[in-house]
């Protein structure tokens, strides 16, 4: 009777450590935003959060590819950047201030949380046990390339777009098992999020026609499979055009 509760005690642990494992540096050192990539994107959600979202789309930074300079809205995936503003947005309407800064430095760890969560449900999705779900939420939240990725002050695609991509093959294999139109939209919703983080969605969209067509080759296809493969592919694809 206890295991549920046990469950989820543990996992909110695991999720404890996958935070603390990747703010060493702000513990050690200080608050600030490692590399380069990161410093621009930085930059362009200072002005998101100052001037809007239609201003974003219609900066042109003369600062950025030097002498040519950057028309920024239409050359960067603003999901990272509107992900901190609206989080940034958010507190201020709580009247919790704080500096757009931190939210920033911050994003990658906190986020790196919700993937082990989001691992912990494809995993249970797939086996229907618990305890896989938990060692799966465990490893990757240990998982050095991960951590390299997403530690304090690394400000990139990757801090948010790993958990989107977990999180959209999650909703995708559970609206496969329920063969619903609604899991199905949730899991174009999420592919749509990934798709304005990271130019690592084509990896997604590739994939799960692959592994529908195997699925059709050898004699396996369902009426759960096709609902759930029509509504994303084409709910997914006109998202994320």
């Amino acid at each position: 009777m206890w295991a549920p509760a046990l469950n989820i005690l543990i996992l909110l642990l695991i999720s404890a450590v996958a935070i603390l494992c990747r703010v060493f540096s702000v513990i050690r050192y200080e608050s600030i935003i490692h590399e380069f990539d990161p410093w621009f994107n930085y930059r362009t959600t200072q002005y998101l959060v100052r001037e809007g979202l239609y201003g974003l789309w219609n900066w042109f930074d003369s600062e950025s590819w030097y002498p040519l300079g950057r028309s920024v809205g239409g050359t960067v995936y603003p999901g990272l950047m509107s992900t901190a503003a609206i989080i940034y947005w958010t507190l201020e309407k709580l009247s919790l201030p704080i500096d757009i800064r931190h939210v920033c430095v911050f994003l990658a760890p906190v986020f790196s949380s919700f993937t082990a969560i989001s691992a912990y449900a494809l995993t249970k999705e797939i086996t229907k046990h618990s305890e896989a779900g938990l060692f799966s939420a465990l490893f990757i939240s240990l998982v050095p390339s991960y951590i390299s990725r997403s530690v304090a002050g690394s400000y990139d695609n990757e801090a948010v777009a790993i958990f989107a991509l977990v999180f959209s093959f999650y909703l995708f294999l559970k609206s496969v098992n329920n063969g619903s139109l609604f899991w199905s939209a949730m899991a174009s919703l999420a592919y749509f999020y990934f798709v304005s983080t990271w130019g690592g969605y084509a990896f997604m969209i590739n994939i799960i026609p692959i592994f529908t067509l195997f699925i059709f080759i050898i004699g396996r296809m369902t009426t759960r499979l096709y609902v759930a493969y029509s509504v994303f592919y084409v709910l997914g694809t006109i998202l994320a055009m």
